[in-house]
């Protein structure tokens, strides 16, 4: 295996095509094609499964693309200490449910490094795909929340997969509602409040559990529920429908504006936020930031 060949089966990654990949390496195809070949007879595995429309990662070859681009990542760094090498295009991708303060900190990441070329990713999924996105390195950090209602669940499911969960805060649940919401003037609302009104939560796929809710409190019954799977679609419904969503209260203005408000939710429960990542694996530098960033927007 050679650090050429890392760099052949990113690019081709990358591009989906093996054609694509061979213009931008500036080698034949049949070169190309050869040195994956051998790649994936060296490592028994298949990286790319081939198709009439081009290459599909398979399941082992995205575990092993990133590693791949793991190594890379160092070797820049190493080029970029001792060979003065500049021109590099970053790699770095966190898994999220959806919170504001996780949108801030990748902002400030992206500020914090400012390349000429990069390529950054923040996926706002579902809760079980965020422990599989860092399970398998598509991801270096993931953010999600437990509470004494799926953390015995969500825990053993961590350690599964090798994982470590490291917490950032413990908020108690607040309700997300719109500034002109009926009950917007109470300084703390009850469940009995909220009778009447949509509950909003972000759909989980065919991992529809209470336990990978992203909603805290999901086990109860509400009269009236809306799924979505977006975070503007959802306050667009709680402002135009007198809908909520039940949170950690932690709320950007800057992101979600004047019309979303936050409200103590009257309940025994609390929310364990946290991030997870490989137990045995270092952070990137890039990861480091990113930490250093969230710990911040949630100190303000």
């Amino acid at each position: 295996m050679t650090l050429q060949q890392l760099k052949y089966i990113v690019t081709v990654a990358e591009t989906g095509n093996i054609t694509e990949a061979a213009k931008q390496l500036f080698i034949s195809q049949p070169s190309l094609t050869n040195a994956i070949r051998e790649l994936e007879k060296e490592m028994q595995i298949t990286i790319f499964n081939r198709t009439n429309k081009g290459v599909v990662i398979s399941n082992e070859g995205e575990i092993f693309l990133s590693y791949a681009r793991q190594i890379l990542e160092q070797v820049g760094l190493m080029e970029e200490k001792f060979l003065n090498v500049k021109e590099r295009r970053p790699q770095f991708s966190v898994s999220c449910q959806h919170y504001s303060f996780a949108v801030n900190a990748f902002v400030d990441l992206i500020h914090e490094f400012d390349a000429n070329q990069y390529d950054f990713t923040l996926r706002e999924t579902q809760t079980y795909e965020i422990i599989e996105d860092v399970s398998r390195l598509k991801s270096e950090i993931g953010i999600l929340y437990v509470s004494s209602k799926n953390e015995e669940i969500i825990m053993k499911l961590i350690k599964q997969h090798d994982l470590k969960f490291e917490e950032l805060f413990t908020a108690k649940p607040h309700v997300f509602i719109s500034s002109k919401h009926p009950l917007a003037d109470k300084e703390m609302i009850t469940l009995e409040d909220l009778e009447e009104y949509p509950y909003l939560s972000f759909e989980q796929g065919e991992y529809n559990s209470f336990y990978f809710a992203e909603e805290i409190l999901s086990t109860l019954d509400h009269k009236k529920n809306i799924k979505v799977r977006d975070r503007a679609t959802l306050f667009n419904l709680v402002i135009g429908l007198n809908g909520y969503t039940v949170s950690s209260g932690v709320i950007s203005k800057e992101l979600n504006g004047e019309n979303i408000i936050a409200r103590p939710l009257l309940v025994d429960e609390y929310m364990k936020i946290g991030t997870i990542t490989q137990k045995n694996m270092p952070l990137s530098r890039y990861g480091v930031a990113y930490m250093e960033a969230l710990k911040k927007h949630i100190a303000e």
